[in-house]
């Protein structure tokens, strides 16, 4: 896999915020997706808002929070190409994207 896959991620309290009491369901499932396709070889690289706001500076990102603001995250990449914004893909989508087969 020669793109990486770029997810930004709104303020999160940990990496993938799947900590504390209240975890949504939905970053769970992202968290495993992410963990299957990095198992899969992808070049997954995740950067959260709280903890590495150097990296929201990248134009397409700061130009959808400029026009978005906060309901453009979480902004999800492939290579330089948005591919989400405001939701995280399943990982249905994401296989196709990458053009992996389902394991």
């Amino acid at each position: 896999m020669s793109q990486a896959l770029r997810i930004f991620d709104p303020a999160l309290c940990c990496s993938t915020g799947v900590c504390g009491p209240g975890v949504d369901p939905e970053l769970v499932r992202f968290a495993a997706d992410a963990a299957w396709l990095a198992a899969q070889g992808v070049d997954v690289q995740r950067f959260n808002l709280a903890q590495q706001p150097g990296a929201f500076v990248e134009p397409a990102v700061k130009a959808a929070l400029q026009s978005q603001g906060q309901a453009a995250l979480p902004l999800v990449m492939l290579g330089d190409q948005t591919v989400a914004t405001g939701f995280y893909p399943s990982r249905r989508v994401l296989i196709k994207l990458l053009g992996l087969s389902q394991a």
